[in-house]
């Protein structure tokens, strides 16, 4: 088994809807903003290689949106989510399995596309079967008004009408040395990957854990339809990964793109920061 951290591009987004509750005095000190209070924030996907298959975990935002709506999130950076698969050695067409780890726009929007005269969308990974939590997918298809701008149609429907499709119903292995569990804080039904990788656990955060900066408790987002419990739910984990020394793999960390965590004084915090090459 190979990893491969594909970097889709950057977006910027409210400090204060990131860090919830907590005051800007204490977040802006582990993660920076600039003059409008905007936090810079990677889109990381993550590409598994096992054998014959070749399994993305999220797509990053895509291109297929109109510039007002990119406007509102600052798009930044080099990277696309091809460029970055053709220097790990693959393109879109190699990908066997999509993992989505929910449904919102900047984890799943390239996982559609445009046609070549843009009359049309169809499914990016031609050959892949793309999996979603049923929680999710029903969440994500009939949304409610507090999610409803990050749920876009044109990035779900067409997965049920063109693609190839799998829903998961419950915790358990998805591939061989793939287990995927469910948590429903941040949104109904996301699923966040634990990866068996040589004598690690690799997990791969998602919205759970964005960055670093949200490893202690109270840092939760304003997105989290539940944040209580969210709240919950890090709690439960946070002591599980220091416990196990689980390597957190962040999809939103523009600085940090792993770290093991241990118990201190003050609660579960960030232990050794590190690449996934490193490992």
């Amino acid at each position: 088994m190979e990893l491969y951290p594909i970097n889709t591009g950057n977006l910027k987004l409210d400090g204060g809807a990131m860090f919830g509750v907590v005051p800007k005095v204490m977040w802006s000190k582990v993660y920076p903003c600039d003059e409008n209070n905007l936090c810079n924030w990677i889109m990381r996907c993550l590409l598994v290689v096992d054998g014959d298959r070749k399994i993305l975990i999220d797509t990053g935002i895509g291109t297929k949106q109109s510039e007002k709506f990119f406007a509102n999130y600052y798009l930044n950076g080099d990277a696309t989510l091809d460029k970055s698969l053709a220097e790990a050695g693959f393109t879109v067409d190699d990908i066997t399995d999509v993992v989505l780890t929910h449904l919102h726009f900047d984890h799943c929007g390239d996982a559609i596309r445009w046609n070549a005269d843009k009359t049309d969308y169809i499914p990016t990974f031609k050959n892949a079967t793309y999996h979603i939590s049923r929680k999710q997918w029903d969440w994500g298809t009939n949304p409610n008004n507090r999610e409803k701008a990050s749920f876009l149609k044109e990035n779900i429907l067409p997965i049920k009408e063109k693609a190839k499709y799998h829903l998961i119903d419950e915790d358990g292995e998805l591939f061989p040395g793939i287990y995927v569990r469910l948590f429903n804080g941040h949104t109904d039904g996301q699923v966040i990957p634990f990866i068996h990788y040589k004598h690690y656990t690799v997990v791969y955060m998602a919205d759970l854990l964005p960055s670093a900066a949200h490893i202690p408790l109270p840092y939760v987002m304003s997105y989290d339809t539940r944040p209580l419990l969210t709240l919950e739910e890090k709690d439960k984990f946070m002591k599980e990964a220091a416990q196990n020394g689980y390597i957190l793999f962040f999809e939103h960390d523009l600085y940090h793109e792993c770290c093991t965590v241990e118990e201190t004084e003050k609660g579960v915090r960030m232990k050794e920061a590190m690449t996934i090459d490193k490992l």
